[in-house]
């Protein structure tokens, strides 16, 4: 039984994740073909995009009475995000470099949503009336980002190229969104029910599992994203990807499922995930602002999410 929750699970997340890269790829031209700023398309459709697995598996958890999972999932993929997929984005590049951009928009906005996610956190739940806070400070945020100007000379090399690139819409384009969409929902509907079997059979806490096995598998769009970036020296997309996608998780992704139901959180997220993510934001924004990651603080993100991993699961 446990063997077939476990093929279940993995077969789920798969089909979450390509959903989530078909949603990616089809939005991403739809905006380009309809106009839409380059910097808004990379700073918001690839960005937030690469989140959709998260907000999916989100709101399945919260519809199927297990909303447990929810911040576990959240705080578990933002600390991946930023300890295992810029620490090896890091490593890949020997050298990452933050662009101005990064630095003026993302770097202030992701310590000032973090701030606020933790504020809201800190009680052990996130009620009703915090969710609509979070999800107009992310409006205030989107809205800021549409409205922003980067200047021309700090302007992200393949942000720059999409200028020049106005695709033609097609009938596939349209079929592969509303078919990456049914992967998001048939994706997220197993993952969410094979993780609560799995969490019984094994006797493992729900949040734990969350935390870890589900955080990381809905964090494959942004480690790949990321990572391939990384090897083709592109910094800029590599780190930018991370920004907006732990904001977007900060705020909206813990801001829709908590309208739907209050969003409680599980002893180890509170008491070790909260307190590693705010360490890992920290390290984050003084990487940004001495605007260098060099490979020494790749390894030194790699190692601390061992450490993570290590005391999440007891081993010392």
């Amino acid at each position: 039984m446990i063997f077939l929750w476990v093929v279940i699970f993995v077969l789920s997340l798969s089909i979450l994740v390509k959903g989530s890269d078909w949603t990616l790829v089809s939005a991403e031209r739809i905006g380009l073909a309809v106009g839409l700023s380059p910097f808004v398309i990379g700073v918001t459709i690839i960005g937030f995009g690469t989140s959709l697995p998260e907000l999916a598996s989100s709101i399945v958890a919260v519809l199927h009475q297990a909303p447990e999972i929810v911040v576990a999932n959240v705080v578990g993929s933002n600390i991946f995000n930023i300890l295992v997929i810029v620490g090896f984005s890091a490593i890949l590049a020997r050298r990452l470099v933050v662009t101005k951009d990064l630095i003026d928009l993302e770097l202030p906005t992701i310590a000032i949503t973090g701030s606020i996610f933790l504020i809201t956190a800190w009680d052990g739940v996130i009620t009703f009336f915090e969710a609509v806070f979070l999800i107009l400070t992310f409006l205030i945020y989107l809205g800021f980002s549409v409205i922003y100007k980067p200047d021309e000379a700090d302007e992200p090399h393949e942000i720059a190229e999409l200028k020049a690139k106005r695709p033609k819409l097609s009938a596939k384009d349209f079929v592969l969104l509303i078919t990456g969409f049914v992967g998001l929902i048939v994706g997220s509907r197993y993952l969410i029910i094979s993780v609560v079997e799995l969490s019984g059979l094994l006797n493992i806490a729900t949040g734990v599992i969350a935390i870890t096995g589900v955080a990381i598998g809905t964090s494959l769009p942004e480690l790949a994203v990321s990572t391939r970036a990384a090897m083709a020296h592109k910094s800029e997309l590599s780190i930018g990807n991370i920004f907006g996608s732990n904001i977007f998780n900060a705020l909206f992704v813990i801001g829709i499922p908590g309208l739907i139901s209050s969003l409680p959180i599980d002893e180890k997220t509170l008491t070790l995930g909260l307190p590693v993510l705010v360490i890992a934001t920290i390290l984050f924004v003084i990487s940004g602002i001495s605007r260098r990651i060099h490979i020494q603080e790749g390894v030194l993100y790699v190692l601390l999410y061992a450490v993570f991993a290590a005391k999440l699961f007891n081993l010392f």
